[in-house]
């Protein structure tokens, strides 16, 4: 039998995202991930369409993103756009359910298998589209077969679990016992990711390619015993936490992420974190929570989805990095190579720098963060985070309403309603965040990280979430500190200049406004928190447009720093500074959230 989930998400066709969210929303809709079928020879001219272009992940993983989107939206040229695909997709199905765009079945790579099932579920969840169900049943059925003969290998085999994801959302539908047979195929056959990390390996650092440090793989895997918990009955927790800290120790960034670039990195504030890998741990604490119901999970995503998502991106959203770097005081192409397995050029903000799977998979952050403001449970439903939002579904067959008005992370409290058609008894749970103090629920105390439940018969009722985040200094490795309030990451932004550069190349235009921009300093950086000043913080709210802008941020904090000698070898900063010792007054700076910034100073020590 399969464990039923703890929280299950709603379909994106029935929520309505408002205020922040909306308006991020709509901006990556009106920018590069909303139009990479118009503008991306790899999606707009794909085999998986019947083109000539890539065959293999990049149109599941740029779908994957934009179905939630278009629906969240409910935007109907989005819709229609998605439509095309998913049915050009279905159209070339094989009499024998093979679904891939290549009759090379041998040598195929099924990880793009995989994650087209798992794009299927998705599309079936937002449409009801029967087709698709049917469509999905026949591809996993015939890959059940192929497998007999055709073992996992390469990166099929690394992400084995992700399978488990459209197995167990069709197993749900049709209870066929083959399903939970493929399931068990796919965890023999696939990497052994305990096993991985229990081989200490994952300690020393990689100068060379591998499937087991790659940074996008180990994102993914920590949900891995999650999802086959739900089969195993074993703790889906234990494995994802033991990892997570242990790269969070290891090879982990101030955000609350880890490096990899593209092998994992060490905790280096100047070492890069894949964009694909934020999105995917992401997806994964998402999926951590939805199958054990621990909040630990959720305090995980949001560090991910309001700082290190956001960091990555131009704040038009038109272009992004491959890798991101916690100290980060330019973004040009260096002479040498300064990261572990990515080239000189990782780092810029362009259409597709060094390699393309983030530029499909970077989609996906936003619109399914918003899939798990609310959540469906066994008896009622939760506000998982606070994310402004209205949602319209039903509970024993009366149809209610659900919202929650809000401007956090950028303010302290949230406001939910509840309006049913008419009387109707379930339990209603709100969560806290957990780096917060003084919370309370119309005037009932909470715990934070915790949930606050009421059952009660529901026709009309509001609930007032209010907190203050919690304003600390978090010790960082060689002696540096980072700053949070609440669960923002602040850091220095640093004045720049930019470069854009066009080009073609491989077929692909690199043109304004998707081209490429080198972006250099012209303000200093070279500062350290001033050690009479660290009480002195001034908190700062105030009006805003964009809710991840660098020219008006929704909240800032004045902090007391002081000039140290700090040198910029091969277009970085140093790891560390020559010393502590302070150069000048303390002076009164503004730090901005990390997702805000483009260039930047987030670890930094105190002065001497």
């Amino acid at each position: 039998m399969l464990r039923p989930l703890s929280y299950s998400p709603l379909s994106p066709a029935d929520i309505s995202p408002e205020g922040w969210l909306k308006t991020q929303l709509r901006l990556q809709a009106d920018s590069l991930a909303g139009h990479l079928d118009t503008v991306w020879p790899d999606i707009r001219d794909s085999m998986w369409i019947g083109g000539s272009r890539n065959d293999w992940e990049r149109v599941p993983y740029w779908l994957d993103g934009f179905i939630p989107l278009a629906y969240l939206l409910d935007d109907d040229a989005l819709k229609s756009r998605a439509a095309f695909y998913i049915k050009g997709i279905l159209d070339r199905q094989c009499e024998d359910g093979w679904l891939c765009p290549t009759e090379n079945r041998h040598h195929y790579d099924t990880w793009a298998a995989l994650l087209l099932c798992k794009v299927l579920a998705v599309w079936c969840e937002a449409t009801g589209d029967k087709r698709a169900e049917e469509a999905l049943y026949r591809c996993l059925k015939q890959f059940s077969a192929h497998i007999d003969g055709a073992t996992l290998r390469n990166w099929g085999a690394a992400r084995w679990f992700e399978g488990l994801i459209p197995i167990f959302w069709l197993y749900e539908k049709r209870p066929e016992d083959w399903l939970l047979l493929l399931a068990k195929k796919l965890d023999v056959q696939g990497f052994d990711w305990e096993k991985v990390f229990s081989s200490g390996m994952l300690l020393s650092l990689t100068e060379s390619w591998d499937y087991i440090s790659h940074v996008v793989n180990i994102a993914m895997m920590l949900k891995s015993r999650s999802l086959a918990s739900r089969l195993t009955g074993e703790d889906p927790d234990r494995f994802a936490k033991k990892a997570l800290a242990f790269l969070r120790e290891q090879h982990g960034m101030a955000t609350g992420h880890f490096t990899g670039d593209e092998n994992l990195s060490g905790d280096s504030p100047i070492q890069g974190s894949e964009l694909c890998s934020v999105v995917e741990a992401m997806y994964s604490f998402e999926t951590l929570f939805s199958v054990s119901g621990d909040p630990f999970w959720l305090d995980a995503l949001e560090k991910e989805a309001f700082n290190t998502l956001p960091a990555a991106f131009s704040p038009d959203m038109w272009t992004h990095q491959y890798v991101q770097l916690t100290n980060q005081v330019q973004c040009a192409r260096t002479e040498t190579r300064v990261f572990r397995t990515n080239n000189e050029e990782a780092h810029i903000f362009g259409l597709e720098p060094h390699y393309g799977c983030c530029t499909a998979n970077m989609g996906q952050g936003f619109p399914k963060l918003a899939m798990n403001g609310f959540m469906r449970t066994k008896d009622g439903f939760a506000a998982a985070i606070p994310l402004p939002m209205t949602v319209r579904t039903t509970y024993d067959g009366v149809p209610v309403t659900l919202s929650c008005e809000t401007e956090y992370p950028f303010r302290n409290s949230a406001v939910y309603r509840i309006h049913a058609e008419r009387p109707v008894a379930f339990t209603f749970s709100i969560r806290t965040p957990s780096e917060v103090t003084n919370a309370s629920v119309n005037g009932h105390r909470t715990e934070a990280g915790q949930f606050f439940d009421t059952y009660a018969t529901f026709t009309e009722s509001t609930f007032t979430l209010t907190f203050e985040p919690i304003l600390r200094f978090e010790k960082r490795p060689r002696g540096m500190n980072a700053l949070w309030y609440g669960n923002l990451l602040f850091s220095l932004p640093i004045p720049w200049r930019s470069e854009r550069r066009e080009y073609e190349r491989d077929g692909v235009k690199g043109q304004f406004p998707y081209c490429d921009y080198y972006h250099y300093p012209t303000g200093k950086w070279q500062y350290g928190f001033s050690s009479s000043d660290i009480e002195k913080i001034l908190i700062k709210n105030q009006p805003y447009t964009l809710p991840f802008s660098p020219d008006a941020p929704p909240i800032t904090l004045t902090v007391g720093l002081s000039e140290i000698p700090w040198q910029m070898p091969d277009g970085r900063c140093a790891l560390v500074p020559d010393s502590h010792k302070a150069l000048s007054k303390s002076e009164a700076l503004t730090m901005i959230p990390y997702g805000a910034t483009v260039l930047r100073m987030t670890e930094m020590p105190f002065t001497e």
